[in-house]
């Protein structure tokens, strides 16, 4: 009898933790969007949520807190309950790069936002109005040393990546480029298409249907292989510009640092399920010009520690300092 009693404590005490487990997601969900509505993290986030409020019979809600080079949205979820209803879609700037570019954060990117899965990675190309009379890296530079301060780049704010590659290439090579901030990538690039400024860096999944139709021109992608639809354009590396190559921007989810293990865990297996469906990765990836990557929390982890080691040294090279 008292084997009995012993035996039906333990199943009694352990029910509780069961019953947590499985309750995941017990209430609505929601993604903060530290982006304006309509971007590509914000597409990629709504898709996602649809999908996964689907698998979970819960409300997955996106929510768009933009301001402050990001670091509302980030912050929002740093503060939140740690029990994975709060989740943060952002990009790589939020994670590797504001900590180099401030002194002073209201988050830890590494205690308050643990590291669920790295959706997708943008390949990111030096883009130029077709009126810029250079093919490549070498002779934008010849041209921009030949005119100072005549070619003005689209960047989105202080550590964007445009702002960071051309302010690198401007101390690497000693050019004059002028900078004008956008409040986006698509308003960036629409700038370059129409000619109010010459260049910008930007996904491919942004520039691609312009690159097509002849309204820009790709001067280098920032990746380690050359693009496979559009293999004539070099590489940073190929282009002898490997130390200011800002590598891929990419997309992650995260959630609130202390939430229990098994919660990320559910999180990374029902999100890599909805990527498993093919129609998901043709219609929302690939088609948008991203790579799938749908990586676990432990490689996000190990990658997210390589790249803030890249952003360090391209912020280092390039002066930048958040305004």
């Amino acid at each position: 009898m008292k084997l009995f009693k012993l035996l039906a404590a333990a199943v009694l005490g352990v029910l509780p933790l069961l019953a947590t487990a499985q309750a995941f997601p017990s209430r609505t969900v929601k993604i903060v969007v530290p982006y304006a509505a309509g971007g590509g993290v914000d597409v990629m986030a709504r898709v996602l949520a649809e999908r996964l409020q689907r698998k979970w019979g819960q409300p997955v809600i996106v929510e768009n807190k933009t301001g402050a080079s990001t670091i509302i949205g980030a912050s929002a979820v740093a503060k939140a309950a740690p029990d994975g209803h709060t989740l943060l879609l952002t990009s790589e700037s939020t994670i590797t790069s504001n900590p180099f570019l401030f002194d002073k954060l209201p988050y830890d990117p590494v205690r308050d936002l643990l590291p669920v899965t790295q959706l997708v990675s943008l390949p990111q190309m030096v883009i130029a109005h077709p009126s810029v009379a250079a093919r490549n890296l070498d002779e934008l530079v010849a041209l921009a040393k030949a005119k100072p301060n005549e070619l003005s780049y689209a960047s989105y704010g202080s550590g964007s990546l445009p702002h960071l590659l051309f302010e690198a290439l401007k101390a690497r090579s000693g050019v004059q480029l002028t900078a004008v901030p956008y409040k986006g990538i698509t308003p960036a690039v629409t700038a370059v298409m129409t000619g109010e400024v010459q260049l910008t860096l930007a996904g491919v999944s942004s520039a691609q249907a312009y690159l097509r139709a002849g309204k820009l021109k790709a001067l280098a992608v920032a990746r380690s292989q050359r693009l496979p639809d559009q293999p004539q354009v070099p590489t940073l590396r190929e282009a002898g510009f490997a130390d200011i190559d800002p590598h891929e921007s990419w997309f992650g989810l995260f959630v609130t640092g202390g939430t229990p293990g098994d919660v990320v865990q559910t999180l990374y297996r029902d999100v890599a399920e909805v990527a498993a469906d093919p129609a998901f990765r043709g219609q929302h990836v690939l088609a948008r010009g991203f790579d799938p990557v749908f990586s676990t929390p432990e490689a996000f982890g190990q990658f997210i520690q390589a790249d803030r080691t890249r952003k360090a040294h391209l912020i280092r090279i390039s002066g930048a300092k958040a305004e």
